[in-house]
């Protein structure tokens, strides 16, 4: 009787046993949208609700039948690496026979390492091209940060093909499952790879639109995208975009960004003045719109930090500065930061993208925002921002302070 009830409660005991050790699929999402984040290591700002892009993007590539697109700015990996496992999936998915079409910037490549380049070109059925997006605009780069798997799902973030954007930069976002947004970004993509071999073949690339194509502001989702010119048919135009939303804005606007400054980059080290997205900000604070913005310490360069103390000084307006601590492995060139790119908008309406709020993003350069006019994604995104804000990290903005210039690429 005792082997009887042994050989019925063991099983039984271990089967609960696997269930509840079994790790959960942790994430979180809306229909057609999944918030992905990078939290750098060493920090308090893991959320075990978000996946992380390595997850992501691996089983993106590993889920891959046909074809990959991937538009970046730059590549970098590095041996030992937790990006190690996203450059072996998209290897592997070329092995089994999906084409992969690989496009960045000619400016990112002086930023690539040419031994990662020769890497992602030994790898079968990868084709990868250089467009140098300055002949479309004058001065601009590939910024987005992107990628296509089977014209089905795409990812649009922050993070740049770069093994420190997988763990030591604080990254946003979305793996995108919404049809006409993905056949969107597939179209983007198609766009600049036909660029790219009319330019390389010494022909000209006619623009797509003579005027701002202004986004359908009512859709539920919808995507945005720079630079208006040469934005495929129907793509409502980002630098248009984010005034508008603003402008719409009732009680708080809540952004977290890398870089923000009214100003641009011009010829010889000049700095044009760039008013198209300040201006907004300060419209909204003006009519008594809260305005809590997040920047990283890399904005405290000049002339960017008097333009930060300029606005910090009006009604309605809070700046924090976050400083990520060094990791313990030593000095880390270009990381330890945050670089997303969100806005929250009285918690009804979510912003991702992959452009810095400055000229030169979102009026010459190629970037994406996705908004999503969803409460529960408003609320997640701006849970996430009031994690960094209220950590140890973020600090407010001292007008009174005459900030030292950040350490980006070298230990000082």
């Amino acid at each position: 009787m005792r082997r009887v009830l042994l050989s019925v409660l063991v099983p039984a005991l271990l089967a609960s046993t696997a269930i509840v050790s079994a790790p959960a699929r942790a994430e979180f999402s809306i229909p057609g949208f999944e918030l992905v984040q990078t939290s750098p290591a060493e920090t308090v700002l893991r959320n075990p609700d978000l996946r992380d892009p390595v997850t992501v993007w691996s089983e993106m590539f590993d889920n891959a039948k046909k074809d990959i697109v991937i538009g970046q700015f730059y590549a970098v990996t590095k041996p030992g690496s937790a990006f190690e496992k996203v450059v072996e999936r998209l290897a592997a998915a070329g092995q089994r026979g999906v084409k992969i079409r690989f496009l960045i910037d000619q400016k990112g490549v002086g930023l690539s390492e040419p031994a990662t380049l020769e890497r992602l070109k030994a790898i079968p059925n990868l084709e990868l091209r250089i467009l140098d997006f300055s002949k479309l605009t004058g001065n601009g780069i590939i910024h987005a940060k992107y990628l296509v798997v089977d014209g089905k799902e795409a990812f649009i973030g922050s993070q740049n093909f770069d093994w420190r954007a997988f763990e030591h930069i604080h990254e946003t976002g979305l793996r995108i499952t919404d049809a006409k947004i993905v056949g969107e970004v597939l179209a983007v993509f198609n766009q600049d790879w036909r660029a790219q071999g009319l330019l390389a073949k010494g022909g000209k690339v006619p623009e797509v639109n003579k005027k701002v194509v202004a986004a359908d502001y009512r859709q539920d989702a919808y995507l945005l995208a720079s630079p208006n010119k040469y934005n495929t048919r129907g793509i409502g135009d980002s630098e248009s975009g984010l005034p508008a939303l603003l402008a719409d804005a009732k009680t708080e606007v809540r952004v977290q960004l890398l870089d923000y400054a009214p100003v641009s980059y011009g010829p010889n080290g000049t700095r044009p003045y760039y008013a198209v997205i300040d201006n907004a900000v300060r419209a909204a604070a003006n009519r008594g719109v809260k305005v809590k913005l997040m920047v990283s310490n890399w904005n405290l360069e000049m002339p960017a930090q008097a333009y930060l103390k300029s606005l910090a000084v009006l009604p309605n307006v809070e700046i924090r500065v976050v400083t990520l601590p060094m990791s313990s492995s030593g000095f880390i060139p270009f990381a330890r930061v945050i670089h997303s790119k969100t806005m929250v908008i009285d918690n009804q309406v979510a912003w991702v993208g992959t452009s810095n709020w400055a000229g030169g993003y979102m009026d010459l350069s190629r970037n994406f925002e996705v908004v999503m006019r969803n409460e529960k994604m408003a609320e997640r995104l701006a849970a996430t921002q009031e994690q960094i804000w209220t950590s140890p990290y973020a600090q407010p903005l001292n007008i009174n302070k005459q900030y030292p210039k950040p350490v980006k690429g070298k230990a000082e």
